[in-house]
C-alpha cells in the first residue's frame, strides 16, 4: 500500500463505535480529513438499537450515566431526551426483597438498608464514607490510589460480608459483568464516584442515539458502512475485497479481539459475557422505573424499561429487560426466575435473546487505566480496551489516540518545513 501520505489523504480510522467515532470527531473538528470504515450495517459497535416488533431493543442490558466527563464534554446530553430510572434498587433474595435507594438523593431513605436486613449501621456508615471519599476525591487521586481486588478493598473499609453478599455483589455484577468482585479497585472507586454524582437512564429512542448524535456531526461521507478491513499499516488499509485505501495515519477502533487480528502487538483482555433477554408484558409488573438485582438467583439485574421510557413499546406494552452473567440460550429458567420475581409470566411474550460473548473487558488487578494508544508500527489504537471499560473510556480513548495522530501530524509538517533550511546550510 504505498501513498504519499500528503494533505489529501484522510486519516482512516478502522470502525464506528463510540471510540471511533469520538476520534473521528475530534479529528474532524480540528481540520483533518478523516474516513470512518465500519464492517457491519451501522455504526455504535456495542452500543446500538434494534427495532423489533415495535420495540426498541438495546444489544445487551445498557444505561448511561450523566456523571461520565468526557461524555458531558462531546455530547449534548439534553437533545438525548434521557429517561431517568430510580436513583436505588430493589434487592430480590429468595423470596423476600428489600428496597435500597441512596441516602443521598433520598434522605427519607437514609437508612433503607439496615432497616430492610441488607445491612447493618456500620455498613451504612462504611458506604457513607466511602461514597464521600469517592465525591470528594479528583480522579486522578482515584486513579492513583492503592489497588486490589474490589471484595478485598470493601473489606478493608470495615464492610460486613453480609453488605457485600446481599447487596454489593449483586449490584456490581450488572455493572462490572462479574460475581467474584475481582475488578481492579482503582475501577470500583471511579465507577462508584460516576454513580453517586450521576442519573442513571436511557435515552428516549434507545442507546443507539448516543453513537447517532456522534455520527450526524460528521461530513455526511466521512463514514462507509459494510466496509471490512483485512489489513491495516501506517500508510492504508486492505479491505477485504481486496481494495486498498491510502492514509496519513490509521486508527484501529474495532472491538478488542477485531483489533488484535489487525494489530499484532496489542494485547486482547479477557472479556466478559452477558445474555440479556426482552420480554414483552400487556401490562407493567412493577410500576416504577427502578433496577431489581437478584442477590439469591441465576439473573444480575431485571427492569421494566417502558416505566422509564415508554417510547421504548410501539403498542403500549411493558418491555422488561433481564439479564445473565455469561452466555445463556435457554429462555426456561430465566422465566421461572422472573415468575418468582415478578408473579405470573404466562402472558409474557418473548420478543428477542441478545448474548454478547464481547461485553465489556475484564479489569482486575494489576489494571492499567491508560494502556497506549500511539503503537511503534506507526499507528494508533482506541477503545474501552485502552482505558477503563466503559462508555466513558471508549470516549476518552478515542480523544487520546486523535490528540496523538493530531501531535504526529503537526510534528510531520513542521519537519518539512524545516527540511529546507537544513539543505541550505
Amino acid at each position: 500500500m504505498d501513498s504519499d501520505r500528503g494533505t489529501r489523504a484522510p486519516v482512516i480510522v478502522v470502525g464506528a463505535g463510540m471510540a471511533g467515532l469520538a476520534c473521528a470527531l475530534r479529528l474532524h473538528e480540528a481540520g483533518v480529513p478523516v474516513r470512518v470504515l465500519e464492517a457491519s450495517d451501522d455504526v455504535g459497535g456495542r452500543v446500538r438499537t434494534d427495532v423489533v416488533d415495535g420495540f426498541r431493543l438495546d444489544r445487551g442490558y445498557q444505561v448511561f450515566n450523566t456523571a461520565y466527563p468526557e461524555a458531558r464534554h462531546v455530547l449534548d446530553i439534553g437533545a438525548l431526551d434521557l429517561r431517568p430510572f430510580a436513583s436505588g434498587m430493589i434487592v430480590q433474595g429468595s423470596t423476600a426483597r428489600a428496597r435500597v435507594m441512596l441516602p443521598w438523593r433520598h434522605p427519607r431513605h437514609a437508612l433503607s438498608g439496615p432497616l430492610s436486613g441488607v445491612g447493618t449501621m456500620r455498613d451504612t456508615a462504611v458506604l457513607g464514607t466511602v461514597t464521600a471519599r469517592d465525591l470528594a476525591a479528583p480522579a486522578s487521586r482515584l486513579r492513583g490510589g492503592r489497588e486490589r481486588r474490589t471484595d478485598e478493598e470493601l473489606r478493608a473499609w470495615g464492610m460486613s460480608e453480609k453488605m457485600i453478599d446481599c447487596l454489593m455483589r449483586p449490584f456490581l455484577a450488572g455493572v462490572l459483568l462479574e460475581r467474584d468482585l475481582e475488578t481492579s479497585s482503582r475501577v470500583f472507586h471511579l465507577f462508584w464516584r460516576s454513580f453517586a454524582r450521576g442519573t442513571i437512564g436511557v435515552p428516549a429512542l434507545g442507546m443507539g442515539q448516543i453513537p447517532r448524535q456522534l455520527a450526524d456531526r460528521l461530513p455526511a461521507d466521512t463514514i462507509t458502512l459494510g466496509a471490512r478491513v483485512s489489513e491495516v499499516a501506517a500508510d492504508g488499509v486492505r479491505l477485504a475485497d481486496g481494495a486498498t485505501v491510502e492514509a496519513r495515519a490509521v486508527v484501529v477502533a474495532a472491538d478488542p479481539g477485531a483489533a488484535g487480528e489487525l494489530l499484532s502487538e496489542i494485547e486482547v483482555p479477557p472479556m466478559r459475557a452477558v445474555t440479556t433477554f426482552y420480554h414483552a408484558a400487556p401490562r407493567s409488573p412493577l410500576g416504577e422505573p427502578i433496577q431489581i438485582i437478584d442477590a439469591t438467583g441465576m439473573i444480575t439485574d431485571t427492569l421494566v424499561l417502558t416505566d422509564a421510557a415508554p417510547e421504548y413499546s410501539a403498542d403500549g406494552r411493558a418491555l422488561v429487560s433481564t439479564s445473565v452473567l455469561g452466555l445463556i440460550t435457554d429462555e426456561e429458567p430465566v422465566r421461572r426466575r422472573l415468575d418468582e420475581i415478578y408473579g405470573d409470566t404466562s402472558g409474557w411474550e418473548h420478543i428477542a435473546t441478545y448474548p454478547i460473548a464481547a461485553a465489556l473487558p475484564a479489569m482486575p488487578p494489576p489494571h492499567p487505566l491508560r494502556r497506549p494508544v500511539r503503537l511503534s508500527s506507526g499507528m494508533y489504537v482506541c477503545g474501552d480496551h485502552r482505558d477503563t471499560g466503559s462508555q466513558q473510556g471508549a470516549l476518552v480513548s478515542g480523544r487520546r489516540a486523535a490528540d496523538a495522530v493530531l501531535a504526529d501530524l503537526r510534528s510531520r509538517r513542521e519537519a518539512v518545513r524545516a527540511a529546507p533550511d537544513r539543505a541550505i546550510r
